[in-house]
């Protein structure tokens, strides 16, 4: 097995793990400032990945874009109140959502 296998397989992990899920399933998430915002211009897949991999430089410059950011609390109440469904990967500690 070569090193794109591997990527091939963690990827493919990641995926198997992302899954739809109510917003106030993942509350206790957002209480404890683990609940990070996916926008949806980015793969949830290879965001999940990359965090997995500890890719500091990737996940930061996704940062300064405001493309990846821990959800807000407008966010938040705006998904409890509308009983939003959204996809979701756990990357311990961190909870994606988009």
């Amino acid at each position: 097995m070569n090193e794109s296998d591997c990527c091939d397989i963690d990827r493919e992990k990641v995926n198997l793990e992302t899954s739809q899920i109510a917003w106030k399933e993942l509350q206790r998430f957002f209480a404890n400032g683990t609940a990070v915002f996916i926008t949806p211009d980015l793969d949830l897949v290879d965001v999940a990945y990359q965090f997995s991999i500890d890719n500091k430089a990737q996940v930061a410059l996704w940062m300064q874009h405001n493309q990846v950011a821990r959800v807000t609390d407008q966010q938040a109440l705006n998904w409890l109140e509308t009983d939003a469904i959204v996809w979701a990967v756990v990357v311990k500690p961190w909870i994606l959502v988009q």
